[in-house]
């Protein structure tokens, strides 16, 4: 690739070497996608700056879960209109899910945008900005736009040969692309496509070489991580077999691979699927201590009848049998889920089916939203019947009674030493740590940052609905005897 020489009004003055500005919307896959693409264009010789009027490429990595989400897009993407005005020759690029689902409609309301570039073609980027840039030189006079959509037959390798890993202590790494469900509110199907496995020896690599680099804990990412493998082929006779369906590997096969790895401390999965939970991979999580005992397991309903209109695949007592599986293995075990409240046509009956749902289960972490029709979606054609006033009423009983749970399943830690894991000094307040169990509980302490990338036993003696405060058992012991 050739590398232009921007004239940079802001800064006065020619540049060597294009910058380049990543703005992130969404979840951690597109965390971890914004840093591939900064890797691919740092290979090429660019800079990465952290401020966009210094940027001669700004690049917004989007997300289309929630109309919120491609509003505050837009409006992002507008406030550079003026900066552009100064700049006539910043490139502005939007990628990512959003992009993938609207395609050339973002140039319609945003003017300024010159790249849309889809969810599986981010490795293309830095080739699209420089055949951009090279149409503008031979038609001054025209502006050139370039759309990249749809779904390569191979899922991008990631970004990090010839280069330091960046991404600090706790690395993301995507293990899969897109979804093979059809659940009838989710759009990730349309955007993403249908599921692509990134090969074993790959991803190991690839966490060897963030570990290298710093990482300590590493979260493995999937729309439905637990199904990774599924579409991978089974090995040729007489080679090792695999713990998935007919000896394909298995994400149990990945657990046990990276657990291998000298330097690795922990080990989070975002986010798995009731349908793809086995036995395999209740073992791997009962043998390979490296792996956080707290899993993201969303239910969305206690209503059988809003699961089948949903199309989630399993009913309420599928999704006990499957939790059953892995408290068997691991009766420690947390788990954390989604609630989406006021889907079309759920009842008060359907509501409180999900109240007593949750209550029985316990979840450690609930999240809810109000249901809300997404274009591209099945369950736009379906009449959203529940007014807004419902959705917010139920809205706010299900976080109440999530935060009632919680905070009784925290106060039987109470007293209790526990390990945890530092991950690092808290943001507002000076002295204090921030920290994790093996089950995934929040956990904030007293301490000198130093103490950050270490195990630490920790006695618990406070609690909200949202973690565990305490203090350092080494420090408790030094407290004068009360007796």
């Amino acid at each position: 690739m050739s590398l232009p020489r921007f004239q940079s009004k802001a800064l006065g003055e020619s540049q060597s070497a294009p910058r380049l500005h990543v703005v992130t919307f969404g979840c951690q896959m597109n965390k971890y996608d914004s840093l591939s693409v900064e890797g691919k264009f740092r290979r090429q010789g660019w800079q990465t700056t952290d401020a966009i009027d210094e940027a001669d490429v700004v690049l917004f990595n989007t997300c289309s879960v929630r109309e919120h989400a491609e509003e505050r897009v837009f409006s992002w993407v507008g406030e550079l209109r003026k900066a552009k005005e100064r700049k006539p020759g910043m490139v502005v690029g939007v990628m990512g899910c959003m992009a993938e689902r609207l395609g050339e409609e973002i140039y319609g309301r945003s003017p300024v945008v010159d790249l849309v570039v889809g969810t599986r073609s981010f490795q293309h980027l830095p080739a699209l900005v420089d055949e951009l840039l090279e149409r503008r030189a031979a038609s001054p006079t025209r502006t050139p736009r370039i759309t990249r959509l749809g779904f390569d037959e191979e899922p991008d390798a990631g970004g990090r040969q010839g280069e330091p890993y960046t991404g600090g202590r706790h690395a993301y790494l995507t293990v899969m692309r897109g979804c093979d469900l059809n659940c009838t509110f989710c759009v990730v199907p349309k955007v993403r496509g249908r599921v692509l496995s990134r090969g074993i020896d790959e991803l190991v690599d690839e966490a060897r070489w963030m570990i290298d680099s710093g990482a300590q804990v590493l979260t493995l990412l999937g729309q439905t991580v637990n199904s990774w493998g599924e579409d991978l082929a089974a090995p040729a006779e007489g080679e090792a077999r695999f713990r998935g369906r007919q000896g394909r590997p298995a994400l149990a096969d990945l657990i046990y691979r990276l657990q291998e790895l000298d330097g690795l401390e922990r080990l989070r999965l975002i986010t798995l699927h009731p349908s793809y939970v086995t036995p395999a991979l209740a073992q791997a999580l009962r043998d390979c201590d490296k792996c956080d005992r707290f899993l993201p397991l969303p239910a969305q309903s206690g209503s059988d009848d809003v699961l089948r209109r949903m199309k989630r695949g399993y009913t309420t007592d599928l999704y006990r049998k499957r939790v059953e599986i892995l408290r068997e293995h691991c009766p420690d075990i947390e788990l954390g889920t989604d609630w989406i409240v006021g889907f079309p046509g759920e009842t008060d009956d359907d509501f409180a089916a999900t109240e007593r749902f949750l209550a029985e289960q316990r979840f450690l972490v609930n999240y809810v939203f109000q249901y809300s029709p997404r274009p591209d979606t099945a369950a736009d054609a379906l009449v959203d019947d529940v007014p807004a006033d419902v959705k917010r009423e139920r809205n706010n009983r299900l976080l109440a009674l999530g935060e009632s749970v919680a905070l009784a399943r925290l106060r039987e830690k109470l007293g209790l030493e526990v390990p945890v894991f530092v991950e690092e000094p808290h943001e507002k307040h000076a002295g204090v740590l921030r920290a994790r169990t093996h089950t995934g509980i929040s956990v904030s302490l007293k301490g000198d940052a130093s103490l950050a990338g270490t195990t630490q036993r920790v006695l618990v003696e406070d609690c909200t609905p949202y973690g565990l405060a305490g203090s350092l058992a080494s420090e408790v012991a030094k407290r004068p005897d009360e007796h």
